[in-house]
């Protein structure tokens, strides 16, 4: 069974959680729900804060690997002994 409350807040308070809605993909209802559910232990659907949690995290490993610094930085790097040649030239 579900029951429907209507809440009056202010277009300050619902910008806020409009923008916290939207960063993890949830309407403010969902959000507000989830919240909720979570705060008080009341779970009538599946963990919804667990499945966010989980399309977060999804989404941050997609960036892993993605920075090009345009040239090479392995441990074999020809660029890396000569500019500790260089670095060297100039302490003597």
């Amino acid at each position: 069974m579900s029951q429907k409350l209507i809440l009056e807040i202010s277009d300050e308070t619902y910008q806020n959680l409009q923008h916290q809605a939207n960063a993890v993909s949830l309407s403010v209802s969902e959000l507000l729900t989830t919240q909720i559910n979570d705060r008080y232990g009341i779970l009538s659907k599946p963990n919804l804060s667990n499945m966010v949690e989980q399309e977060a995290r999804q989404r941050l490993l997609s960036y892993a690997g993605v920075i090009n610094l345009g040239y090479a930085t392995g441990v074999d790097n020809e660029s890396i002994d000569a500019d500790l040649a260089k670095a060297y030239a100039n302490d003597f």
